[in-house]
C-alpha cells in the first residue's frame, strides 16, 4: 500500500476524472422553444454531437483568448445549420448555447478532495480545458479548492506534453516523485509519465484506495 505521507501534492484531469457534463438538450429544448423553434430532443443531441466534433477538430483555438469567442459563435452556427435554424443569429444564440453547458462533479470527488486537503496535500488540475476552466470551478464551488490550475493556455502545449505537468510542479514548488496525478485517459498516464510523477487512472476514490 502506497502513503500519502510520501506525496506533497496531487493534480486532476478535469472533464471526465473531476467533472461531467451534464446532458444539454434540455436546456437547449427548452431555450430553442422560447425563440419559437421546435425541434425533437433526438434531433438537437444529432446538431450537439455534429457541433462536438467540430470543436474537438478545432480545440486548440479554445485556449487562445482572442480566437476563444469567434471559435464559439462558429460552433454555435454549425449546431443550428444542422437544426436548419436560419431566423436565429449564431453570434446572438451563442450566450445561451454556451451557458446550456453545465458540469457536475463526479461522484465521490468532493470528499476525497476533503480528505486530501486534511492531510496537508497541495492540489491542482491539469487539464486540456478550455479558457471556461476557472468560471466552472467557481460555479461547483472549488474556485479555492486548487492552489494551481494549469491549462494549455497556460503552458503553450497539452497534454500529453510534459511540459503542462512541469509547468503545475514548478507552480506548486513540489519535486515530480512527490506528485500523484489522476486522470482518465491515455494523455494522462503518458504525460505523468513523462513528467516523473505517479499515475492513478480516475474514478478518484478508487485511485485512492491503496493509499493510507
Amino acid at each position: 500500500m502506497s502513503r500519502l505521507a510520501d506525496l506533497d501534492a496531487v493534480t486532476f484531469d478535469a472533464n471526465g476524472t473531476l467533472v461531467r457534463l451534464v446532458d444539454p438538450v434540455p436546456e437547449l429544448m427548452r431555450v430553442l422553444g422560447e425563440r419559437g423553434i421546435d425541434r425533437p430532443a433526438s434531433s438537437i443531441r444529432r446538431a450537439f454531437e455534429a457541433e462536438g466534433r467540430i470543436y474537438a477538430a478545432r480545440a486548440v483555438e479554445a485556449h487562445r483568448p482572442a480566437a476563444f469567442t469567434t471559435l464559439q459563435r462558429e460552433c454555435t452556427g454549425v449546431f443550428l445549420e444542422e437544426l436548419d435554424v436560419n431566423a436565429i443569429d449564431p453570434g446572438e444564440f451563442a450566450p445561451l448555447y454556451v451557458k446550456a453547458m453545465r458540469f457536475e462533479l463526479l461522484p465521490g470527488a468532493r470528499e476525497s478532495l476533503e480528505r486530501l486537503r486534511r492531510c496537508g496535500l497541495e492540489l491542482a488540475i491539469v487539464a486540456n480545458f478550455d479558457l471556461s476552466l476557472a468560471a466552472r470551478l467557481e460555479e461547483l464551488g472549488l474556485g479555492h479548492a486548487f492552489s494551481v490550475v494549469v491549462t494549455p493556455a497556460d503552458a503553450g502545449v497539452a497534454k500529453p506534453a510534459a511540459r503542462i505537468f512541469e509547468l503545475a510542479l514548478e507552480r506548486l514548488a513540489v519535486a515530480p516523485e512527490r506528485a500523484l496525478h489522476i486522470g482518465d485517459g491515455a494523455a494522462d498516464e503518458e504525460g505523468a509519465a513523462a513528467a516523473g510523477m505517479k499515475f492513478a487512472w480516475a474514478p478518484i476514490p478508487q485511485a485512492l484506495e491503496g493509499w493510507a
